[in-house]
């Protein structure tokens, strides 16, 4: 099981501990054995382990309040729900409690505009990559046009620099007729898309095929000081700076999608946020680095609704919904609306239990 929760790290016979970092920072085996033996590591992942998340002592207090009457989605049972602004919030409750419908409810009725962030395509092309996301690929292109003395298109396999023989694609597609297409690496160039001249000419030692291949982190470092290393720094900060350039986004998981969304509102403010379980897949670190995150758009005005099982992330909210008791037609209850302080005595809780 490729997994991150304590949980199941907790009952597991054999543990291998990958890293120290993610990408190309990655990939060697830091520790193997058993969960005793990790607590006892002095790893990353072993010396969170050893902590304890408390629950938050300092709550912000909701600047407004939006109430909703009878709703009735799907499961949902005809609630009565307030919910808070400028604040974290959490919308807990067990696997099919009715949390993502409350949460659709909201973004129906609410008069004003909601972003909603979730594990899935965020309306890109399956040509783009984080360059083309961030708006980097033309401010690198720009620069080696620049430099060189050529036209812009020569540095974009999407248009005259693309390779002659397949078109920028760095494949060749050989329709099988009666059977699946079959895909090989371009024998012209190589698979790196490009045409010999925008080769040619080098930036700081690198062609433009290189430079686009290097990771967000190993970019924001060759430009540094420049709008090119401003662009990257939002993914820096939502933890994706292992992501090369050129990366297409169809290879990423739906919760690095989601951090990619993350990264392009993170100066917003004023804003109300739904983020669909933001936290899944990531390792302990990821994920405090995540409520850091989380805080700071908090602090610029926003107003956050985050739907989520991680304890982490419930034990830094300002306010907690929970629904349930049970998933489907036994759930659609609200079980608990107040402080996770608060929560933690409340009979009815189901997650309550897990606070401790």
């Amino acid at each position: 099981m490729v997994e991150h929760h304590r949980e199941i790290m907790e009952i597991a016979d054999h543990i291998v501990d990958m890293g120290p970092g993610a990408g190309i920072e990655g990939g060697t085996v830091l520790f193997e054995g058993s969960y005793p033996e990790l607590l006892r590591c002095d790893t990353l992942t072993g010396r969170l382990l050893r902590q304890k998340t408390q629950l938050k002592r300092e709550l912000r207090q909701p600047r407004d309040w939006y109430h909703m009457k009878d709703v009735h989605l799907h499961n949902l049972q005809h609630l009565d729900v307030s919910l808070p602004l400028g604040v974290l919030t959490v919308v807990a409750g067990v696997a099919g409690s009715g949390k993502s419908s409350l949460m659709e409810v909201f973004e129906r009725e609410y008069p004003g505009q909601i972003v909603s962030i979730q594990q899935k395509d965020i309306g890109v092309s399956l040509r783009s990559t984080p360059a083309t996301y961030t708006g980097v690929a033309d401010d690198i292109r720009k620069l080696f046009a620049q430099r060189s003395g050529k036209p812009v298109g020569l540095y974009s396999f999407n248009g005259q620099g693309g390779c002659p023989v397949c078109g920028g694609k760095g494949v060749i597609v050989s329709d099988m007729a009666f059977m699946d297409a079959v895909e090989t690496v371009c024998e012209a160039c190589g698979g790196l898309r490009y045409s010999p001249e925008a080769l040619e000419f080098q930036l700081e030692g690198r062609n433009i095929s290189q430079v686009m291949d290097l990771t967000v982190r190993q970019a924001s470092q060759l430009f540094a000081g420049t709008s090119i290393e401003r662009k990257l720094k939002p993914l820096m900060e939502v933890g994706l700076k292992y992501l090369h350039l050129n990366q297409a986004l169809s290879t990423l998981s739906g919760g690095e999608l989601q951090r990619m969304k993350l990264a392009s509102h993170l100066q917003d403010g004023g804003q109300i946020f739904i983020l669909d379980e933001p936290t899944n897949g990531l390792h302990l670190q990821d994920i405090q680095n995540m409520i850091a995150l989380f805080d700071r758009l908090v602090d610029q005005g926003n107003s956050l609704f985050v739907i989520e099982h991680n304890l982490d992330v419930l034990k830094a909210a300002d306010y907690v919904l929970e629904l349930g008791p049970s998933g489907g037609g036994s759930g659609g209850q609200l079980l608990f609306a107040g402080t996770p302080r608060d929560m933690a005595a409340c009979p009815d809780s189901v997650t309550r239990q897990y606070l401790n």
